[in-house]
């Protein structure tokens, strides 16, 4: 059954499936595991699909959930997108299925990408350039945003610093920089009809997001991956004035849980008719869930 926004709290639009419900973890991508839940102080066991959908459906909190093809950038083998669409559309009273095409498989990640919209139900896309290692606007990745772009749909850029790698030997390899929100610009002029979520407070650069935002019509911010009140206060200034229909819920889940994220964002000084903005009706806006 479609999500009845009446009977939801929430919408959390950054939520993560890290480990396949029939492949073991990958061994490279365990690494990064290991490090990223020292960095978060979050349990290493990652659950998996089913337990996740449990979890929101519990709280009554909506999510889109997705995986993070990076098997150029750094050699892990991806959980599958077609795993993903198929558990989260038994499961559509709260699971949004979004899917992740690495952009250096370019032509023929566009071919997947246009089959998971049309025949699986995908209502969106993840792209995470530091672990994908390569520009967001490298032409490369263009043929798989024009699909995207061709359907109006949701795709969410990582900015900001990563605890992925972070404590890592050479940040295991991937490079912070592609992490730049300024670097989204350009897909953001070519692809107007994209509508671009730039996924966390993007510190270092937490005002280019904030002036993209400002500035481009399609450009859209989550605010997952800290907890709010460890925001710089320019998020909590423009969240509740000239971005208060810009900025999402994301949790960045599983290394934050969502109602932890939820009970620190009430302390944090967003307006009393801006949270539930934030929480919920912008989300239904940009997913066009209404």
């Amino acid at each position: 059954m479609p999500i009845d926004l009446s009977r939801i709290s929430a919408i959390d639009v950054h939520v993560h499936a890290e480990v396949s419900c029939h492949d073991p973890e990958d061994p490279v991508m365990g690494q990064f595991f290991d490090a990223a839940s020292a960095y978060f102080k979050a349990p290493r066991e990652r659950p998996k699909m089913p337990e996740i959908i449990e979890i929101y459906r519990e709280q009554q909190i909506a999510f889109c959930m997705f995986t993070v093809d990076c098997e150029s950038g750094i050699g892990a083998k991806r959980v599958s997108n077609y795993e993903v669409a198929e558990i989260a559309n038994r499961n559509d009273d709260v699971c949004i299925p979004f899917a992740s095409v690495d952009p250096h498989k370019g032509k023929l990640g566009a071919r997947e990408a246009r089959d998971l919209i049309e025949n699986h139900g995908v209502r969106g896309f993840k792209f995470h350039h530091i672990m994908q290692n390569c520009l967001p606007a490298d032409q490369m990745g263009y043929p798989i945003y024009e699909v995207i772009n061709h359907y109006k749909l949701p795709a969410i850029f990582h900015t900001g610093h990563s605890g992925m790698g972070t404590g890592m030997r050479g940040g295991g390899g991937v490079r912070l920089k592609y992490g730049q929100p300024m670097l989204v610009d350009d897909v953001a002029v070519d692809f107007p009809d994209m509508k671009i979520i730039l996924a966390h407070p993007s510190w270092p650069w937490v005002d280019e997001s904030l002036s993209m935002a400002l500035h481009k019509d399609n450009v859209f911010i989550d605010l997952s991956g800290w907890s709010p009140k460890y925001f710089a206060p320019q998020i909590i200034q423009y969240a509740n004035t000239q971005l208060k229909h810009k900025m999402l819920f994301g949790s960045d889940f599983p290394l934050i849980h969502p109602a932890k994220w939820i009970s620190a964002a009430k302390q944090v000084g967003f307006r009393d008719d801006v949270l539930p903005l934030i929480m919920k009706d912008n989300a239904v806006r940009v997913l066009g869930l209404a």
